[in-house]
Parts: structure tokens; C-alpha cells; sequence
């Protein structure tokens, strides 16, 4: 199937998507990609190297004509978001990603397709390759580990580009042209907890929850999509006090920027009280399934019989654990004033880990505007207090404050309009962009984002649109060519 996918016009972005996503490239196990676009880079006899993080930097000259247009920074990430089907079986760490077609889309077998960011990284390498298209001095900038930290920008030292002018290809819709971001800060709770041996006349039981959409904790948050943690913490919250239900494992979602899709919790319950506890928890299930069953249709809740497992969190314990996840708030927390339909401020409780004594719960919380990022941040931080948690604060990115007088904004909007015969829509999104972090050292960069159509990212439902990357194709070629005189 790849040599189908390659073969798909533009075949000059398409080739090279192909060529990467043959190249495992988590988050922060970029080593084999760095090597990739270093390599792509000394073949084109290009300057390419890497600063102290391991971002890639490949500088290309303007072609004849072009010398006296402003330089141009070419930005994309390099790692991609990992997530499959809890039935796909895949090795990350050693398989090239499966992609098939499905009419007007490419998509990935069971698995997240790479389109974010490699589709922005296919069309920088296309341009550095090609002999054919006009375009300014440009510096390629492929930075690491954007997904999970965005440690990448933020090591990236001032100083080492030259460009005045950067254009981040990693947004995921054609008509829409990035001028701000949010930021985002990483909210940990952790504890230690007492076990005990499970009471005498248990009966042991699985819950299962799947096939949940999930999908990017920013640009989805707002969807009004499930979250497996949240469902599955309201199912043993009802289930607790009144039949007995005790604790063993939890173990639900999975990176902290996807909207978690799937968990599982192992539980014992008294075996006088089992007929009423499965009544009421399947009458929970149908309740959960009524609400949700626009946005989510393929939810699925089950239940098993197991043998019961040796040990179960205390009960103070587990009452404080289940108290807080349920007061802990997930979801869009504020909409912007200012910008309409623009969530401002969210939270998304990404994975909650119940197992051997200890407890970890990852939350992503995302603004545009600090001061609220923090609000939310200590609410939760709190919330978890409450239940005896240490709470601790990293990864704490910054936004990306729009510029509507932007040069570079003008030209793509005349542009975009002349192309396409409508306007763009300018707007800021509530996704973590490199943007923010990238201006505190190059404050005086013009900065603009934009990509093709990409539904589904951070989830194996991750698509990505043919006709849209022809169409994004097409705008960028027409952007370089009209890069403003230095």
C-alpha cells in the first residue's frame, strides 16, 4: 500500500511522507528520525546539523532571483503521538506505520497515522529537494519532542536562525489561518496508598471501557466526546458505598494530550450484594450509553467475572481517590470573550493509574490566557490536596498572543482569497503550538500557522485529507514566491 500512498498527487509530499513514516519516531525516542532528516539533508548537499537538543536545522539558498527576499523559517515537529486499538498489535518501536486509502482520506490500520506533524515535515522536504520552485532563503527547522513537553522549542537557543519570518505547518484545517495558540502546563497527582488483603467472600470483576473516539486534547476538547477515566471513575463512585465495592487496579488512558479513549479497573464485591451491585451498574451503563450515544456510538462498558485480586486499597483511601476524580474538572473550563467560538481555558484528565500502593493521576490543562491556565491548575491541584495527593506543576509552556498586523499575515490572506476565491479564517486555537515558545527567543520573528485537513489526530481515527494536501500544497509553493523584499 505504501507505494499506492506515495504515488498520490502531490507525489513530491506524499513520496516523502511515506519515506518518514517508515521511521519510528515517538516522542522523545527521536534518534532515528534526527538521523533521517540529517542524512536527507548532506544528500541534497544542503547545511543541515543539530543544536544540543537534537533539533535539525537544514539551511537552502534562494533560487536565482529570490536573493533579496527575506529568509524564511520552515518549522514542523518531528515526533508524532503514538496510540492504537487495544486489539491492533504493532511494535512502534520497530514498524513503519500501515496506511491505506479510504476514498478522499490516508489513514493508518489500527494506529495514529503520523499526519501530525508529517505532513508538515513531508512539505518542508519537498521544497529543499525540489530544483523547480521559487522561493526565498529558507533555514528548515524540525524540532523534537512537540507532543510531550515541547522540550524542543524550548531548548532551541536564540541566535542560531537567521530567519525573519517563520511558518509553523501544523494546523489541521485548510481554510484556516493560525496567528495564536494556547498554552499548557502539566498537573501531576500522586500518593501512596495502604493495601489490604481482599475480605472473604468476594466475587472479583473486570471493567472495561472502550471505543471511545479520544482524539487531541485542544482541538477536540470542546467536541463533548466521553472520557474513559471520568466514565469509568462516576461507575465506581455510584457502586461504592452501597455494595461493598473495593478498589484492586486502575489503569485508564494514556498520553496526556490525547482525549483518553479506553480503561480497565479489577474491583471485588461482597458476594451478599453482587445481584443488586450488577442491577445498578448495568442500569449506570445505560444511562452513560443514553447520554453519549451521539458522540460516542461505539462506546462500549463491560463487565466480567474474574478471580479476585489479593489485595484492595483502603477504604479511606479509595474514598478520597473517587471523591476527587469525580469533583476534578475535565473539559472546556472557560470560552474565550473576546474571540468567539475559541475554548479559552480546559482541562483534560489523561490517565489515572491505580496499582501496587501507588496512585498517579496526568492532567494536561491548556489556556491562552495565563492567568486562568494557573486558576485551573491550582483547582485541580487542590481537588487532589483533598485526597492526599502531592501535586506537582512541569512542563509549563507559554501561548501564543495573535499579531493581526502581521506582514506575512497579509500576503496569506490576499493570497489564500485569490486562490481559493473566499477568505481564510483567522483565528487562534486552543492546541499547543511551537509558536509561543519559539517567539521568547526570536521575539522579533513574524510568526504564522497553518496545514492541510487532518481529522482524528492523537487517535487511530487519524485521517488525513488528499484533496486538502493537494490544496495546501499548492498555497505554500504560492507563498514562497511571494515572500516580501528584505
Amino acid at each position: 500500500m505504501s507505494a499506492i500512498i506515495k504515488s498520490l498527487s502531490p507525489i513530491e509530499v506524499w513520496s516523502n511522507f511515506t519515506a518518514l513514516n517508515e521511521v519510528p519516531r515517538a516522542s522523545k525516542k527521536e534518534d532515528r528520525v534526527v538521523a533521517f532528516m540529517l542524512d536527507f539533508g548532506k544528500r541534497l548537499g544542503l547545511e543541515s546539523f543539530t543544536d544540543k537538543v537534537d533539533n535539525v536545522i537544514i539551511r537552502k539558498p534562494a533560487t536565482p532571483g529570490m536573493e533579496d527576499r527575506k529568509k524564511v523559517v520552515l518549522q514542523s515537529h518531528l515526533d508524532m503521538v503514538h496510540q492504537k486499538n487495544s486489539d491492533t498489535d504493532f511494535d512502534f518501536d520497530n514498524q513503519g506505520i500501515d496506511m491505506f486509502i479510504d476514498g478522499d482520506w490516508v489513514k493508518a490500520r489500527g494506529t495514529t497515522l503520523g499526519a501530525d506533524n508529517g505532513l508538515g515535515v513531508a512539505t518542508i522536504m519537498a521544497i529543499l529537494e525540489s530544483d523547480s520552485i521559487p522561493h526565498p532563503p529558507i533555514e528548515a527547522l524540525f524540532t523534537i519532542d512537540e507532543e510531550t513537553g515541547m522540550t524542543g522549542a524550548k531548548g532551541l537557543e536564540g541566535g542560531i536562525l537567521e530567519g525573519e519570518i517563520l511558518l509553523n505547518l501544523d494546523t489541521e484545517e485548510d481554510d484556516e489561518i493560525g496567528v495564536g495558540c494556547a498554552g499548557g502546563i502539566d498537573v501531576t497527582a500522586r500518593r501512596f496508598y495502604i493495601e489490604e488483603p481482599t475480605p472473604e467472600y468476594s466475587i472479583g470483576f473486570k471493567i472495561t471501557i472502550k471505543g471511545l473516539q479520544g482524539g487531541h486534547s485542544g482541538m477536540d476538547i470542546h467536541k463533548g466526546m466521553g472520557n474513559a477515566n471520568k466514565i469509568m471513575n462516576r461507575l465506581l463512585y455510584h457502586c461504592h458505598s452501597q455494595y461493598g465495592l473495593r478498589i484492586a487496579e486502575i489503569d485508564g488512558g494514556g498520553l496526556r494530550n490525547a482525549i483518553p479513549r479506553e480503561s480497565m479497573a479489577q474491583i471485588i464485591v461482597e458476594d451478599d450484594h453482587v445481584e443488586k451491585f450488577r442491577a445498578d451498574f448495568d442500569n449506570r451503563v445505560y444511562e452513560i450509553k443514553a447520554e453519549l450515544k451521539t458522540m460516542e456510538p461505539d462506546l462500549v462498558i463491560e463487565i466480567t467475572r474474574m478471580v479476585p485480586a489479593e489485595k484492595v486499597m483502603v477504604v479511606s483511601t479509595q474514598e478520597g481517590l473517587i471523591k476527587a476524580l469525580y469533583a476534578a474538572h475535565n473539559g472546556v473550563y472557560r470560552m474565550s470573550p473576546d474571540i468567539p467560538e475559541l475554548v479559552e481555558t480546559s482541562n483534560n484528565i489523561a490517565r489515572v493509574i491505580v496499582q501496587h500502593g501507588q496512585i498517579k493521576i496526568s492532567c494536561l490543562t491548556r489556556s491562552s490566557i495565563e492567568s486562568s491556565k494557573m486558576d485551573l491548575a491550582h483547582k485541580l491541584k487542590a481537588t487532589f490536596e483533598l485526597a492526599g495527593c502531592d501535586v506537582e506543576f512541569t512542563g509549563d509552556y507559554p501561548g501564543w498572543t495573535p499579531n493581526m498586523d502581521s506582514a506575512i499575515l497579509k500576503v496569506m490572506v490576499d493570497l489564500y482569497e485569490k486562490l481559493n476565491g473566499e477568505a481564510p479564517h483567522v483565528a487562534a486555537c486552543h492546541a499547543g503550538l511551537e509558536c509561543g515558545i519559539l517567539g521568547t527567543n526570536y521575539p522579533g520573528m513574524d510568526m504564522i500557522s497553518f496545514g492541510p485537513n487532518i481529522l482524528g489526530a492523537h487517535s487511530p481515527d487519524e485521517r488525513a485529507q488528499i484533496s486538502s494536501v493537494e490544496k495546501f500544497w499548492t498555497f505554500v509553493k504560492a507563498i514562497l514566491s511571494e515572500i516580501p523584499k528584505a
